[in-house]
């Protein structure tokens, strides 16, 4: 009897599941249904503030798989149908297509891949013309035609974090005078403030104005009723885009009224199969869940494409019959703003304290290259240690180009619990081109490794 596989969401977790599950099961004994509300389907989200900056075309250079190719693999993709409720009861989901026609479809496994939800703060005006969130294709074309209108030289972006400082850059290729405010202290909160302000200063350096410790109260309008400006408690930035920077959060409205289990940060639950807690046909992935941290053991949210496809691929694994699963994550991520590049891996001081876990610290500063040979770049490379065992705990890491990538051996590391002692004798490579000899990673290692030492001496 031929079971029915119905995904919800056509990105990177939905359409990686579904992709999976028809390469180990066939037609004619797995039907395969997704329902994508957009138009447009496995795509690179992370990819937008580039398009918007002219590094790369777009948006079709930025679709793995177009829709027509998932239905040539057998897949029957409806593009432009939101699905509006799950009867996990009866085992269907009621879908609405683009003219409001709705229909039930059964399923014998569901897979919910909803996405994540751009947040855009409480505050008048902010869904006013000239205001831009950046989470699908659809938001790119929008801010390229504003961006394309008479007169628009002055850009606000709200939030500090990675779309902030990515669009930041972005509007700066365009040539306008860019503000960046940001309730935090300073940008980038996923790094310790010391790291976050040496982004600052590079940012500041490249022009951008930026306005820490400041909320935006409201969005001021012209007669016109397009964005004026922003505004805080103690001033008005002009601008003629805003763009919306301030993170996102879990798309689970729908699993919500489902009565599917969510988390603390409000992202699904799951096993590691990425089975929903509780509910033996229903998987989940992407940016929708929460995702164990193996450095502190804590359950939390991240959105980020490279968890998703994996999500997405061990769903598929598993409803086609085999076995996989997803331990978690220890939290990398890199970023870059024109060309200061910003790295992060594990625990930052206040994620280590509110596990419980003490700590020692240190900081260096380095080169990408041997320091003789031509376009060494500087580095500032932070890293946490447990007190007494040495066991990694976080690495940063803030330079120029040949830096952000060097935080994957701080990725492995974490992975594999190594402590920083046994970090400092890793086989890396090296060649004056590439490393000085002793590579900037190993540097920070052995300082940390004196750190935990000179520690234990002085209990």
């Amino acid at each position: 009897m031929t079971e029915r596989l119905v995904v919800i969401g056509g990105d990177a977790a939905g359409m990686s599941a579904a992709s999976q599950a028809r390469r180990r099961r066939a037609a004619d004994d797995l039907e395969i249904v997704a329902f994508e509300r957009g138009r447009h389907t496995s795509y690179s989200a992370c990819g937008i503030p580039y398009w918007i900056g002219g590094d790369t075309t777009g948006p079709d250079a930025l679709i793995a798989r177009t829709a027509g190719e998932h239905r040539e693999r057998g897949i029957d993709l409806r593009l432009g149908t939101e699905v509006v409720d799950i009867d996990t009861a009866a085992g269907r989901v009621r879908n609405r297509d683009a003219e409001g026609r709705e229909q039930w479809t059964g399923y014998d496994h569901l897979v919910v891949a909803t996405g994540a939800i751009p947040v855009r703060p409480a505050v008048p005006g902010i869904d006013a013309p000239g205001v831009h969130g950046v989470q699908t294709l659809d938001d790119g074309e929008r801010v390229l035609s504003t961006l394309e209108r008479p007169g628009v030289r002055r850009a606000v972006v709200v939030g500090g974090g990675y779309i902030g400082v990515e669009m930041a850059e972005a509007l700066l290729k365009h040539g306008l005078d860019v503000t960046l405010v940001d309730r935090a202290e300073q940008p980038m909160s996923t790094l310790d403030p010391d790291m976050g302000r040496l982004v600052r200063r590079a940012i500041e350096g490249l022009g951008v104005r930026v306005v820490s410790g400041a909320a935006v109260s409201a969005v001021l309008t012209g007669d016109d009723g397009r964005v004026r400006a922003v505004a805080t408690d103690d001033a008005e930035f002009p601008a003629d885009i805003v763009i919306l920077g301030v993170g996102v959060r879990p798309g689970t409205a729908l699993a919500r009224d489902a009565g599917l289990p969510l988390g603390a940060h409000g992202g699904l639950l799951t096993d590691q199969a990425m089975r929903v807690r509780g509910h033996e046909r229903i998987w989940a992935g992407g940016d929708c869940v929460e995702v164990r941290n193996l450095v502190s053991g804590d359950l939390q949210h991240i959105a980020l494409g490279t968890h998703a496809n994996k999500h997405g691929r061990i769903i598929g694994t598993n409803i086609g019959g085999g076995y996989a699963t997803f331990p978690g994550v220890v939290g990398t991520a890199v970023s870059k703003v024109c060309d200061v590049e910003i790295a992060r891996t594990g625990l930052k001081e206040s994620h280590a304290r509110r596990a419980g876990l003490e700590y020692v610290t240190a900081v260096i500063e380095s080169t990408s290259r041997a320091g003789y040979y031509p376009q060494a770049a500087p580095m500032t490379v932070k890293m946490l240690a447990e007190r007494g065992t040495g066991r990694l705990l976080g690495l940063q890491i803030v330079g120029r180009e040949g830096a952000a990538k060097r935080v994957d051996v701080g990725a492995v590391a974490l992975t594999a619990r190594l402590t920083v002692d046994q970090m400092t004798g890793l086989d890396l490579g090296y060649a004056p081109p590439f490393s000085p000899v002793w590579d900037p990673v190993l540097v920070a290692a052995r300082k940390a490794a004196d750190a935990v030492a000179a520690d234990i001496r002085a209990r």
